[in-house]
């Protein structure tokens, strides 16, 4: 079981016996104790199915609250489905393993989302997703943009010593 899973699924699991305590303790009559407890009972695998299910899918930008002031992501991948959204795959630094979300549709963001990837392709190197999460659509700023170029390592000397260190000729 997936450790996201357990720390929902545990929660709701408490609920659910909580929930039956007080309808099985409650001076009811038996039918109505026997009902909430067959309610809770089958609370807890229609409420692991559902949490299961709801992993798969891709969530909404609109609903990452946690992480909605995250500076920049990393793009693993994208697909555009015309006039019903744009699907991302994206690497957050803080999180080990990638994550999907979906943006609504929005025909610049598409064209946008294209030409990074183009450009990216043309250098060599990925896609950038800036400020996923925020939710403002300023027109003065690129949300998809391909990643710089990294700069090359500095080459040693041969001999070992700093460029730098050796003498001027003279011609």
């Amino acid at each position: 079981m997936d450790s996201a899973l357990i720390f929902l699924f545990v929660p709701l699991v408490l609920v659910a016996a909580l929930l039956s305590n007080i309808g099985i303790w409650s001076p009811r009559r038996l039918w109505l104790k026997l009902s909430a407890l067959v309610a809770a009972v089958s609370f807890i695998p229609l409420g692991y199915t559902s949490l299961s299910e709801l992993m798969s899918r891709s969530k909404p930008v609109a609903l990452e609250w946690l992480r909605r002031e995250l500076p920049e992501a990393t793009l693993l991948g994208a697909n555009m489905q015309e006039n019903q959204a744009i699907y991302l795959w994206l690497k957050v630094p803080e999180i080990s393993e990638p994550r999907a979300y979906t943006l609504p549709w929005n025909r610049k963001l598409a064209e946008q989302l294209q030409r990074a990837q183009r450009e990216a392709k043309k250098n060599r190197n990925g896609v950038r997703v800036r400020r996923p999460f925020d939710g403002t659509d300023d027109p003065r700023e690129r949300m998809f943009y391909a990643a710089p170029q990294q700069a090359l390592p500095p080459k040693p000397a041969p001999d070992g010593a700093s460029l730098n260190d050796a003498p001027p000729r003279r011609l």
